[in-house]
């Protein structure tokens, strides 16, 4: 009797076994098979991940292999990056990292349907950014990620609805969705995005309706390119008085369509009148962007205008030409930031220039906002770009200087490039910030009655010349900018001392320095710049300082960043003076000359004497993890 019972359990035990057989390997298998059984779902890596292998030493091992990001021997984060890998993102196998929290395989070549990353419940960071994946993503892609933190999913092709499930994750404070074809409504997001750093990138889509409450107090710059409404744009109007514009356009569309067909229908039935109708076609000038739309209250002022209209030319080594001529020139829109739109403009010399527009520069009278271009005008020195000329009207002024072909510091670190495209190497980065550090310099000794020489310096105002070198610009601007407006957008007003007790120092712009050492160093963008009002914590300056505090120093570094062999030491050089000059302690940071003295004495390679740069770690060590100690490398942020 006792055998009949128990006969039942013994049929399992066949059972068991063959389960045993498939689930035993997932127990035993270690983070090496694993990172190989992803390599073999990738393709057109070519050469770079010959270091994954299983003859060799281990993922984590010293040093890692490339693109392994590991915590205490084991593999926390995976950043194959710009690589132009192809294939499948193996979300089933990565499952098998216990460990993993970050992944990031932007700037690559992947496509079809968004990966179900979803099964990866413990991951903090996401970035897919600048691939080629495209479809809906599905409403519940990201139910369970309660840890996910950052979400970056910009330049793709994604289209349908924002999945809802992005709108309830907890831990969210940084969406980037950004030129992607996402269409309907916002959902309601229920984060409060009050967090250091945050922000929601919803930039050109084609969304339409009212922005969510919780996202009203973002830049507006983050939702342009969409059809949508409510603070921080325009009021939303109401869907009767939409529907009846509709079909009042409707309809005097039709009428008008029908006038033409029966004008033009006139027209070649006629051939006098034909001829007249190209010769006056032939006499019709250009529109141009700068003049803006016909209907523009800008545009209507300077047509009425006409030659009356003169431009004030601050230096005298440049040929003069009239405002006419300059709003008559071929011209082409190079951007729109927080002041104003800028242009570029070819006049008949063939000379280049560009215009700046700033709608918010009320704060001074005529008279006061002359003498100080004029003084802008005096300055003169290799990394400034020069003013040229200026016009004043009370609600609009029109600043004209020189033109960078090579663009802006930004657009080479930030923007989209072609594959096998590269990236600013050490050598051009470190002639960038010696000469954006004695442009400064000079701006502290030529304008030392200001309290801040620059005030907006940041890596989108620093252009370029033919050579790479740099050119500042927007610089000194402060005293006639709207004072509520500098507040809102000006780099300065990010700064500790200004988010703590409503002030800026002499030491404010060294903290922007700083700043701009650290993206140049790291290849990241500043996220706190994209908000309005005080910038709070100085994130980017605090996720180097953790980094580095948790001795992976290697990670700080733009990858993109060719050129480095045998320059690592001075590259921690340039490392510690940003964090330096980063420092929340105003008492504490670094006076700019200090900070230009160590700036000057860096070179591309390091030194042959060890003890020359013994302090910020050892030749070769920038990238071991092991390169420096906290105290040489930890400064104060406010928690």
């Amino acid at each position: 009797m006792v055998h009949n019972k128990l006969k039942p359990c013994y049929y399992w035990f066949p059972f068991l076994f063959i389960l045993a057989c498939f689930v035993a390997p997932s127990w035993s298998e270690t983070e090496a098979e694993i990172l190989l059984r992803f390599k073999d779902s990738l393709a057109n890596y070519g050469s770079q991940l010959d270091d994954w292998n299983g003859s060799g030493p281990g993922p984590c091992d010293n040093p890692n292999w490339t693109g392994v990001r590991c915590f205490k021997g084991s593999v926390f984060g995976l950043k194959l990056e710009n690589m132009g890998l192809t294939g499948v993102i193996d979300v089933d196998t990565l499952t098998g990292l216990q460990l993993l929290r970050t992944v990031s395989f932007m700037n690559n070549s992947f496509g079809g349907p968004f990966p179900e990353v979803k099964k990866l419940t413990s991951l903090r960071a996401l970035y897919l950014a600048y691939n080629h994946y495209s479809g809906e993503i599905r409403n519940d892609g990201f139910t369970g990620m309660l840890a996910l933190q950052r979400v970056f999913l910009a330049w793709n092709n994604f289209s349908g609805s924002i999945p809802k499930s992005l709108a309830t994750l907890p831990s969210l404070f940084q969406l980037s969705l950004e030129q992607n074809h996402f269409e309907g409504r916002i959902p309601d997001f229920q984060q409060d995005f009050k967090q250091d750093g945050s922000f929601v990138n919803l930039a050109y889509n084609k969304l339409e309706g009212p922005i969510p409450y919780s996202l009203r107090k973002m830049n507006a710059s983050l939702f342009e390119g969409n059809n949508l409404c409510g603070e921080p744009l325009p009021k939303c109007r109401s869907s009767r008085k939409k529907r009846t514009i509709i079909i009042i356009i409707v309809v005097a569309g039709s009428l008008v369509v029908l006038a033409l067909i029966a004008a033009v229908s006139y027209i070649l039935k006629d051939p006098a009148m034909a001829s007249r109708f190209k010769k006056a076609e032939k006499k019709k000038p250009a529109g141009n962007v700068i003049m803006g739309k016909k209907d523009d209250q800008s545009s209507q002022h300077y047509r009425k205008l006409g030659e009356k209209a003169k431009l004030y030319f601050v230096r005298n080594d440049r040929e003069k030409f009239q405002l006419q001529e300059l709003l008559r020139a071929s011209a082409e829109v190079l951007g729109s930031g927080s002041f104003g739109s800028s242009y570029k403009a070819v006049i008949s010399s063939g000379e280049a220039l560009v215009v700046k527009r700033f709608k918010q520069m009320n704060n001074v009278g005529k008279e006061e906002f002359r003498e100080h271009m004029v003084r802008l005008g005096r300055l003169s020195h290799p990394n400034l770009l020069p003013l040229v000329a200026f016009y004043y009207r009370k609600e609009e002024k029109l600043l004209v200087s020189d033109f960078a072909p090579n663009g802006s510091l930004a657009s080479h670190l930030h923007a989209r490039r072609a594959p096998g495209e590269p990236g600013l190497d050490w050598p051009t980065r470190l002639k960038i910030i010696k000469g954006v550090a004695k442009g400064l310099a000079y701006l502290y000794n030529e304008l030392s009655n200001l309290t801040l020489p620059h005030g907006h310096l940041k890596s989108s105002n620093v252009l370029l010349n033919h050579t790479f070198d740099p050119l500042l610009s927007d610089y000194a601007l402060l005293p006639v900018m709207n004072k509520e407006h500098a507040q809102q957008f000006m780099v300065a007003s990010k700064s500790p001392e200004f988010s703590q007790y409503d002030r800026t120092t002499r030491k404010t712009d060294v903290w922007s320095l700083g700043i701009l050492i650290l993206e140049m160093l790291t290849g990241k963008f500043p996220a706190n710049y994209l908000r309005q009002g005080k910038g709070g914590n100085a994130d980017l300056a605090t996720w180097v300082n953790s980094v580095v505090r948790e001795e992976w120093t290697g990670e700080v570094f733009d990858k993109d960043m060719k050129g480095t062999k045998n320059g690592e030491g001075e590259m921690l050089k340039l490392l510690k003076i940003g964090m330096c000059c980063c420092e929340w302690d105003i008492e504490k940071r670094w006076e700019l000359r200090e900070a230009l003295e160590r700036i000057e004495e860096l070179k591309e390679r390091d030194s042959d004497n060890v003890e020359d740069y013994s302090s910020y770690g050892s030749e070769g060590d920038v990238y071991s993890s092991r390169a420096v100690t906290d105290d040489e490398f930890s400064f104060s942020v406010q928690a």
